[in-house]
């Protein structure tokens, strides 16, 4: 299609360096859907098309590294019983690693889809690399062939350098067939024909787990639809609008009680003993390690305009654009973000961590790091857990939620000052889904997380609570956010 078009037509031209300045008025063309922030009308936050599955000869280096991780059924260091067999193998496979070229990414920085692509497979790479290091060493070593591409990479999509919700769910599937239509893609239909490219164990209840997110992002693109509709209504505002936004919220309230069943539905393919022991494992980021175990990214000299990266923890629930959406435009956000800061002071690269269970849970820009010196300066602010988990969306999606943020006619605030009695109840139908979509989220992760932990303890409670996405207590955490979204009902407490 691309070829048909004149030169200087926008689609034609080439994708932004986000280092380069760019003339005012200047779109977007990093992808076909950018000047909509990537947001597809028919498949959401996810791509309306499958992700690429393998980058061009250029790079087969990083490809045929992946390959070979999985070929060889790596073992994560922690395996109980680990054979001297898989120690050797795994010691074998990160040699092959260690000495891989640096490659440059010049030719990358083209494409958004190849960018993501690389982001995908070095990110695992990564994570293969870091987690059959065995636990006897205390500091990490990733080697320059990953280190650089991979910080460049990341740089350039603005993401952390380790794998993210996007990595596992949004760009890791396939059509196990193709779809039923050649030219529309009808998420409804394709729920149970997607599979996914890349897995650590092999295990369908490994692909299942991420596959339990994607459909809740595809079922999810009705309420994104749902969601421009009251928008539309509520610019008008009279009392046809009100009756048309009241019959919308039900019908929100109807696919938020869809996405609860979807999350509940992980159940059928992923057992909760295989998913904590053998699959959770090689998620963790540096800051969610109960080990401790320190991750350094050697290499950095070798480009000047790279740092050693603070914001580690790897891919979390948290990080779903499609709930942190449904939590803004409710208006929820202002009750559920703002508490469960993780340590991680307010600065440029504010991010988060990574091992939720369930598939789904938005961001605001983080402000400028402190400049302060003198020793009684104070701390620099915490950054509340989930708005930190919005820097690790794709930039595109992170730019929507602002753009929900800045409605001008928030929907909240336009219930609230309404004294239409359906309506508010309207509303509140649709939180106490959300509140539910949590009450099954809190359920899952102590079905995942708490009770394998307490297992695996003897049958005790652990010396530490099970660590989540950076760092946090994984089930006090969704219990927490599930709490304040009960909180958000315009009910709370009148009943």
């Amino acid at each position: 299609m691309l070829n048909t078009l004149p030169p200087n037509h926008f689609l034609n031209l080439p994708r932004p360096d986000v280092f380069e300045p760019t003339l005012a008025g200047t779109p977007d063309t990093s992808t076909l859907a950018a000047h909509d922030f990537d947001v597809d009308t028919r498949t959401g936050f996810m791509p309306p098309h499958p992700p690429l599955t393998r980058l061009p000869s250029a790079w087969e280096p990083w490809e045929a590294a992946l390959d070979d991780a999985i070929d060889s059924k790596l073992q994560h260091a922690d395996k109980p019983g680990l054979s001297d067999a898989e120690k050797a193998e795994s010691e074998r496979w990160r040699k092959s690693v260690e000495e891989l070229p640096i490659l440059p990414i010049t030719e990358l920085k083209s494409s958004e889809i190849l960018l993501r692509r690389t982001h995908h497979v070095l990110s695992w790479v990564m994570h293969f690399y870091i987690h059959t290091v065995p636990m006897s060493v205390r500091d990490i070593h990733i080697p320059p062939p990953i280190t650089l591409p991979l910080l460049q990479v990341s740089a350039q999509l603005q993401l952390p350098p380790v794998c993210t919700y996007s990595d596992d769910v949004l760009y890791n599937w396939a059509f196990k067939a193709p779809p039923a239509s050649k030219n529309l893609f009808s998420p409804k239909h394709e729920l149970n024909n997607l599979r996914c490219l890349t897995l650590f164990t092999g295990t369908r209840d490994e692909e299942e787990f991420y596959l339990s997110s994607a459909r809740i992002e595809l079922r999810g693109v009705e309420a994104l639809s749902i969601m421009r509709s009251i928008m539309d209504e509520a610019f008008v505002g009279d009392s046809i609008a009100i009756r048309r936004i009241t019959a919308y919220l039900k019908a929100l309230a109807n696919v938020i009680r869809d996405l609860q069943v979807l999350l509940g539905s992980v159940r059928q393919g992923c057992d909760p003993d295989v998913f904590y022991n053998v699959i959770r494992p090689w998620f963790k980021g540096e800051d969610s390690d109960p080990s401790g175990r320190k991750w350094h990214f050697d290499g950095l000299e070798l480009d000047p305009t790279l740092e050693q990266p603070t914001e580690l923890s790897g891919p979390s629930a948290g990080q779903s654009s499609l709930i942190h959406a449904l939590d803004v435009f409710l208006g929820v956000d202002q009750v559920t973000h703002t508490n469960f800061a993780v340590g991680r002071p307010k600065t440029d690269a504010s991010s988060s961590s990574s091992n939720d269970t369930s598939p789904a849970h938005s961001v605001a820009p983080p402000s400028a790091p402190s400049t302060a010196t003198a020793p009684s300066a104070p701390a620099p602010p915490k950054v509340p857990f989930l708005t930190r988990m919005q820097s690790y969306m794709p930039r595109h999606h992170r730019a929507f939620l602002r753009h929900l943020q800045a409605n001008p006619r928030p929907l909240r605030k336009l219930v609230e000052q309404s004294e239409d009695a359906a309506l508010r109840e309207a509303y509140d139908i649709a939180v106490t889904a959300l509140k539910q979509f949590r009450d099954e989220h809190v359920r899952i992760v102590a079905l995942y997380i708490l009770i394998p932990s307490r297992r695996a303890s003897g049958g005790q409670p652990a010396k530490d609570a099970p660590k989540g996405t950076g760092g946090t207590d994984a089930y006090q955490f969704v219990k927490g956010v599930r709490d304040q979204t009960a909180r958000a009902l315009l009910t709370h407490g009148k009943q």
